[in-house]
């Protein structure tokens, strides 16, 4: 009880810091990590464990598949030359990084330097859907950065299984070096199976409550298969998200997508705050673990892990596109094409709760275990708190242009369903079944609102929304035609709105 208690006062806490974040700008993971260590200095605050397994399960899953169902593959195909480079070759080389100043530094064996290495090395999706989906980032470079936080899970979970079962040792080597080069292409056929499946009967829980538990349980079914077969759980999990985006516009009622997207980014970001707020938690018990002149040396050594891993990061992001003209010489790397936007892109690094998750799943007597899970959390911290907190004001100080990308797809794409609606009007028009009916139709659909036009409705619906709501409070309207009416004032009231104000966005 005394443990639920602590988790609602900080989850209250959180709610109020993350209306500190919107005044003044700071991402709130910055705000809620700093929050939860400030929390596991106070010795009356209990301790709150984790359990690595559940906490991956628990928040890493929904953070992935919310991400992948928002990211284009089409899009991901368009720019896999800097994909690439960032999801695959900046996680080895910041795994290699690491991995000698663990040996150089704190005496680590060469595997447990490794594993290390891979547990710092990938920046977090549920840290970058935070962080990176307020910014107005270009598009391109918004969508290589999420594709980034998709995929390098995946490579550094293998290098980890990989260092750690030679620490472990083994009577079959191969067997061991063939089953992890078999996760990646496990992963992704668990998840185009189990999306394939759910494409084809999705349909029966569409229009109902139950379709929101059924894709909740489908994304933990999809991940734990995934740990039980000793596949990628990351990537069946971004596989299968990525097929349920492509049939959900055939599938899900109107209704129902509205119901499944509210649900969706409510649930996440209370898992994100949550998660963040752990991950402080943490604090206590991993630095009472180290005494005396060990504490320094390795508050001092994870310090070194937390610099390795910024400095790998932007010395690769501003080098790696001359590699790439190099190799490639018809590509031009226009996702990082300007160097404003490369630095955007190299502090654009945050690690979360795999990140810790990974460091804590650490057998007890792993070769230096608690240092490096005192390495994972400064990293973590240290990342979230510094180059989160900073990345807005760096990208104002850049001054970044505005990314239009979006709004000229939405302007073009518009023309080209008005085009079709046209030509359903003349169809109907063909039939000469109501003459009438079509006539004001086609004058509606034709007509430009004038200026100021959507203002005068949007007051009109303000000014109905003041008599539902004076009826109500005088008892006058039984509450189920009130909730009726209320969310006909609703939907009409959004579709007067600007795109931007439809979306609830924590900054």
């Amino acid at each position: 009880m005394a443990l639920f208690q602590t988790l609602v006062v900080l989850l209250l806490v959180a709610a109020l810091l993350s209306q500190l974040a919107r005044r003044t700008g700071l991402p709130y993971p910055s705000l809620v990590a700093v929050a939860g260590t400030a929390a596991a200095a106070m010795p009356w605050v209990p301790q709150v464990g984790i359990d690595p397994k559940l906490a991956m399960t628990l928040f890493i899953a929904p953070a992935l598949l919310s991400a992948a169902f928002e990211t284009s593959p089409h899009e991901l195909r368009h720019n896999w030359p800097p994909l690439l480079a960032l999801a695959v070759f900046a996680v080895l080389l910041t795994t290699a990084a690491v991995a000698w100043l663990g040996v150089s530094m704190a005496g680590l064996p060469l595997a447990a330097a490794i594993a290390l290495g891979a547990v710092v090395a990938p920046p977090d999706a549920a840290a970058a859907h935070a962080v990176l989906g307020r910014l107005g980032l270009p598009r391109r470079t918004l969508v290589t950065l999420q594709g980034e936080s998709l995929f390098n899970d995946a490579i550094a979970l293998v290098l980890f299984g990989g260092a750690v079962a030679m620490v472990q040792g083994t009577d079959h080597p191969w067997q061991s070096v063939a089953g992890l080069l078999l996760e990646v292409p496990g992963g992704v056929l668990l998840g185009a199976a189990v999306g394939w499946g759910y494409s084809r009967i999705g349909a029966m829980w569409s229009g109902s409550q139950s379709a929101t538990i059924f894709e909740f349980a489908g994304t933990f079914l999809v991940w734990t298969a995934g740990e039980r077969l000793h596949v990628s759980p990351v990537l069946a999990v971004v596989t299968y998200a990525m097929l349920l985006a492509r049939s959900a516009p055939h599938r899900q009622h109107v209704r129902g997508r509205v119901h499944s997207f509210s649900i969706w980014d409510a649930a996440v970001f209370v898992l994100n705050v949550i998660a963040f707020l752990l991950i402080g938690l943490q604090a206590r018990e991993v630095v009472t673990g180290l005494q005396g002149a060990e504490r320094w040396h390795a508050l001092g050594f994870a310090a070194a892990v937390l610099g390795a891993v910024v400095l790998v990061r932007v010395l690769w992001v501003m080098l790696y596109p001359l590699l790439l003209r190099a190799l490639l010489p018809g590509h031009e790397p226009q996702v990082h094409g300007q160097t404003r936007v490369r630095l955007v892109v190299s502090w654009s690094g945050m690690r979360g709760v795999l990140t810790l998750a990974t460091a804590l799943s650490l057998p007890g007597d792993f070769p230096g275990r608690d240092l490096i899970v005192l390495c994972a959390l400064a990293v973590v911290l240290g990342t979230v708190v510094l180059q989160g907190a900073t990345l807005d004001a760096l990208i104002r100080w850049l001054k970044i242009p505005a990314d239009t990308t979006t709004t000229r797809a939405i302007d073009q794409t518009r023309e080209r369903l008005e085009a079709a609606g046209r030509e359903e009007l003349e169809r109907l028009a063909a039939s000469d079944t109501n003459p009438e009916a079509l006539r004001r139709v086609r004058d509606w659909y034709h007509a430009k609102p004038a200026p100021g036009e959507v203002e005068a409705k949007r007051r009109l619906v303000q000014a109905e929304r003041r008599q539902l709501n004076a009826l109500h409070a005088r008892g006058e309207l039984p509450e189920d035609a009130f909730r009726i009416l209320q969310e006909e004032l609703d939907l009409r009231e959004l579709s007067l709105s600007e795109p931007e104000a439809r979306r609830i966005e924590e900054v």
